[in-house]
């Protein structure tokens, strides 16, 4: 009997291990959360998509609780999950990484805390590492060492600054990208089954469902293998496989939408939907986005040195002797084929060129440009030195985080003193000047639930009594601080601000993602 405990799942196991204390290393130093991810935990959590639809949610002081009540799940909560499907409903995305996100909350009951949304993600990158490995495995199956070759690209892969991002990034991109390495390994099964194999039909289908039901996004990569397969099953006349497989993604695609039917509106008919639609008429711009995307990929996915492998491997053909095209590997072609989709549509759909919306494939990135570079060196030099380059290469991946100063993207390390400052010596009546033409509160809605007191001011004529009326019985002793978003003429409403409390001394503290923040002393 085979021992459960072998060399390969040891190893496999090892390398898990050392990533997921690296991860919370990166998890500890996360120091600040996006808007989105303030909506991950309000969506999952509150009784409305926004705390700012609240009746009372401005021109009122409010303390510190009321804030964090939309970003953790209370005790007279707990148990109940119909909010998540109606705020889903009510947004843009399916529900399904909000579900698993509000039970992950229900261990952090009263307070909010980034922990239940980075261990999602810590557990579902255990499980990418592991799809990768095997992925890359079935790509090398002819090698030496195939097995140490593979967990150390898949271990690479799960290090690199895009997936340290996305491990410690409070959205559904983690579980996205786990989806499309899972649809991408079974798709490879399928490609070495030439009867119908209904087991491997049910998995590939249920990894459809659950994909579609995690981002509207994974299903450009799907569209893709399923048309790749389609249109090979038809070149071989497999028109039996065809029809069981069209079957499989049909049946799975229905089920999505009776669970989920909200799913049309908002690929459809919602903004973004009318957005991609528009931008596709754009070709400039998303023409831009991808020389946009490239660069993330290169900085995030390689650590700066995508161009450098780009000139090894440019080296690597001009210098190539052999003529033979040697082991043809269709499953690699259908891997990029599928990636080039997303990363195209996803460069014309994404709203903003950010990392988030291409991490669901980087992992599939790093291992096809992986695979490439080693091809080609296998052209010029013998298995022993391009063992020892790879490794090089592989040092140089880890190392260069340190050398260019390259942090995952949403780790804040910049506003770890700023957070420190108002729930420390600062932590005084804090007045935001709110324009609510720029609306980007829940961008700054982690520090209001760390300030004791606090008020939001909307669309303010900023008249010294208009500001007076607000601070009235407000001990100002200690000072006050000021949010200012886009909109306003700062030095004119700080110079009103000044003259309505005889606070003189002003001090700019921060530029945060969408406000300035400044502090007002008596001296």
């Amino acid at each position: 009997m085979k021992k459960i405990f072998n060399k390969e799942t040891l190893m496999v196991s090892i390398f898990i291990i050392i990533q997921t204390i690296i991860f919370i290393i990166c998890g500890a130093n996360k120091s600040y959360i996006h808007m989105d991810e303030a909506y991950s935990l309000g969506l999952a959590s509150y009784h409305t998509v926004g705390i700012q639809d609240n009746e009372d949610f401005y021109d009122t002081w409010h303390n510190k609780e009321y804030y964090e009540d939309y970003l953790a799940v209370n005790d007279d909560e707990v148990g109940q999950y119909s909010q998540v499907y109606e705020n889903q409903k009510n947004d843009v995305h399916p529900p399904l990484y909000y579900l698993i996100l509000r039970f992950a909350m229900g261990f952090s009951l009263n307070h909010f805390s980034m922990w239940p949304g980075i261990i999602i993600n810590i557990i579902i990158y255990a499980f990418i590492t592991i799809f990768s490995y095997l992925i890359i495995k079935r790509l090398i199956k002819n090698q030496e060492h195939v097995k140490e070759k593979a967990i150390i690209v898949a271990f690479m892969a799960s290090v690199v600054m895009a997936s340290l991002t996305n491990v410690i990034y409070i959205r559904m991109y983690a579980l996205s990208a786990l989806n499309i390495l899972i649809t991408t390994f079974l798709h490879m099964k399928l490609l070495e089954t030439e009867n119908i194999n209904y087991k491997l039909l049910v998995a590939i289908g249920v990894s459809a469902l659950v994909g579609s039901l995690t981002h509207y996004y994974y299903l450009f990569y799907l569209a893709m293998m399923y048309l790749v397969f389609a249109i090979k099953y038809i070149k071989h006349k497999k028109f039996k496989n065809l029809i069981s497989y069209t079957l499989t993604m049909a049946i799975a695609g229905t089920l999505s939408i009776l669970i989920f039917p909200y799913s049309i509106q908002h690929m459809f008919f919602g903004y973004r939907g009318q957005g991609v639609i528009s931008n596709l008429l754009n070709v400039p711009m998303f023409l831009s986005n991808i020389g946009s995307y490239i660069l993330k990929i290169d900085r995030f996915v390689f650590n700066n040195l995508l161009l450098v492998i780009a000139i090894i491997m440019l080296v690597a053909i001009l210098c190539s002797q052999k003529k033979e095209k040697g082991e043809k590997n269709e499953f690699i072609k259908i891997m990029v084929i599928s990636t080039a989709f997303y990363f195209f549509l996803v460069s014309v759909a994404s709203p903003w060129t950010e990392l988030r919306y291409v991490a669901p494939v980087c992992s599939i990135i790093f291992i096809t440009v992986m695979y490439a570079l080693q091809k080609l060196l296998k052209k010029i030099l013998d298995d022993k030195k391009v063992n020892i380059l790879m490794i090089i290469l592989f040092i140089a991946i880890l190392i260069a985080p340190f050398v260019f100063k390259i942090e995952p993207e949403v780790l804040y390390s910049d506003k770890k003193e700023i957070v420190e400052q108002l729930k420390g010596e600062l932590n005084v009546p804090t007045v935001f000047f709110f324009n609510s033409q720029n609306n980007r509160f829940l961008d700054d809605i982690l520090l209001f639930s760390e300030i004791d007191e606090s008020y939001i001011a909307k669309d303010l004529e900023y008249t010294e009594e208009n500001i007076q009326n607000i601070l009235k019985d407000k001990d100002l002793s200690n000072g006050l601080v000021v949010f200012i978003n886009e909109g306003w003429q700062n030095d004119d409403l700080l110079n009103v601000v000044q003259k309505a409390t005889n606070l003189t001394n002003v001090q700019h503290l921060k530029r945060l993602n969408a406000c300035d923040v400044y502090v007002l002393k008596s001296e």
